[in-house]
Formats: C-alpha cells, sequence, structure tokens
C-alpha cells in the first residue's frame, strides 16, 4: 500500500511540467514574433516611400528613441505609483467593515477611469501646469481603479476557514495578511497591475496634448501635417510596445503566481 502510495506521488510530480517547460511553450513566443512581424512590415513599407523633409525629420532613429524612451518612463513610473498606492489602500479597505467607506473611496477612484483619459489630462493641465508631472498624475488617476479593485477583491475571496485555520496556529493578524491571505491574492492583483499598464501605455499617447513627449507626438503631428507615415509610424510603435509590455506582464504574473493556484 505504502509503496504503492510513493508510486503515485511520483509519477504525479514527473507528470507535472518543470519551471523551464512551463514558461519556455510555444505560446509565450506568439506575442515576440507578432511584434518583430509588425515591425518588419513597417521598416520594408517605409524603405519603399519618397519621404519628404518633414518626414525624414519626424522619421529618424535619434526622435524615434527619444519619444519611445518618453513613452516608457510615464507608463512604467506611473504603473509603479500606482502598485505603491492602490495596493496598500485596497488592503486597508479588506480590513474596514464600513460598506460606505469601501463605497466612498471605491466610487473617487472610478470616477477617474470613467471620465475620458483626454478630459482628466486637459483639467489638470488647466488648473495645474502642463508637462511631464501633470501627465504622470492623471496616469495615476486614470489607472488606479483595476489595481485597487482587484486587490480587495483578491483579498476577500479568500476563504474564511483559511484564515481561521492560520489563526489557530498562533498566527497574528499581520501574519496571517502577510503569509496567507497575500499570497493567495496576489493572482488577481496582477491581473490588476497587468490592465493597469496596459491602460498607461494608451493614455500615455495623449499626454503630447499637455507638452509631456512621448509617442503622441509623432501620431498628432502626423494627423495634423497629414503626414500618414508619421501617423502610422507612431500608431505600430505604440501598439507593439503595449503587446510586448503585456506580455512581459503576463509572464512575470506567472512567475510570481503560487504553485498550485
Amino acid at each position: 500500500m505504502t509503496s504503492q502510495a510513493t508510486r503515485d506521488v511520483s509519477t504525479s510530480y514527473s507528470q507535472q511540467p518543470s519551471g523551464r517547460a512551463r514558461f519556455f511553450t510555444a505560446k509565450r513566443f506568439v506575442t515576440p514574433a507578432l511584434v518583430v512581424v509588425l515591425l518588419g512590415v513597417l521598416l520594408l513599407w517605409l524603405s519603399t516611400l519618397q519621404l519628404d523633409s518633414i518626414e525624414r525629420r519626424t522619421l529618424n532613429i535619434d526622435y524615434i528613441i527619444n519619444r519611445t524612451r518618453e513613452h516608457l518612463g510615464l507608463t512604467i513610473v506611473a504603473s509603479a505609483l500606482v502598485a505603491v498606492l492602490a495596493i496598500p489602500l485596497g488592503i486597508a479597505l479588506s480590513r474596514t467593515r464600513s460598506k460606505v467607506v469601501r463605497g466612498i473611496v471605491l466610487g473617487i477612484a472610478n470616477v477617474g477611469q470613467a471620465t475620458p483619459a483626454v478630459g482628466v489630462i486637459i483639467l489638470l493641465a488647466i488648473v495645474w501646469q502642463t508637462g511631464y508631472t501633470t501627465a504622470l498624475v492623471a496616469l495615476v488617476i486614470y489607472s488606479f481603479l483595476p489595481v485597487l479593485r482587484n486587490t480587495l477583491i483578491g483579498l476577500q475571496q479568500v476563504d474564511e476557514s483559511v484564515r481561521e485555520s492560520a489563526r489557530g496556529m498562533g498566527m497574528t493578524p499581520n501574519q496571517v495578511l502577510r503569509d496567507v491571505e497575500l499570497p493567495l491574492a496576489v493572482p488577481v492583483i496582477l491581473a490588476g497591475l497587468r490592465t493597469s499598464l496596459v491602460f498607461c501605455v494608451g493614455v500615455a499617447t495623449i499626454a503630447t496634448f499637455i507638452n509631456a513627449g512621448g509617442l503622441g507626438d509623432m501620431i498628432v503631428n502626423g494627423l495634423k501635417l497629414q503626414r500618414y507615415p508619421v501617423l502610422i509610424t507612431g500608431a505600430v510603435l505604440v501598439a507593439c510596445i503595449a503587446l510586448l509590455i503585456d506580455w512581459i506582464a503576463g509572464i512575470a504574473e506567472d512567475l510570481l503566481r503560487p504553485r498550485g493556484t
């Protein structure tokens, strides 16, 4: 009986994919392959065009790298700020029993996302100033809700019997939160962060309206000057960045997901 159980356990472990096999699958390479194809087609198309002086001034490597750096800077810094602010607030809300407090906080957070992104940015620029800082604040406001809501939901969905078992083992409330609840809520929280990142990539394109740079400069200039190679290049680059960031976030989500969840 014992030897049979041992063999069953060994078989079950042998059937589980290794960490390397879990993450290096064909599915993982679909997104980067798609990005490479998109960029290759874009370069091939641009090479067939006779660009005028305005298009050549925009479609050069230095300009594109600078705009991409600005775009990524806004996206990453805003997402980091959202994580630092929204996750602790979500934990605090999960600890309060007042539905009124939770409703008020979630309602305020929902206002930022319900309002059109361009409206948030323009309103902040009117009452405050233009530039990078205003765009950063607008991005944080707009992408705050997914992380806050997912943190709250992730902690609330932990089974009460699991908490009771942890407390019965002598764990303090802080230990229960750190060692039991947060690990179980990690998949849901990471899904919110992933959504927030993709939101930031898209919304950062309109930061150009308040002189905060980014790839939105290329898109707006292409529209205003009717230079469609510039417009299409900016749009494709934003799409590729969104795809790559979502891909990287997906890998991080799987890597940080507790085993068995």
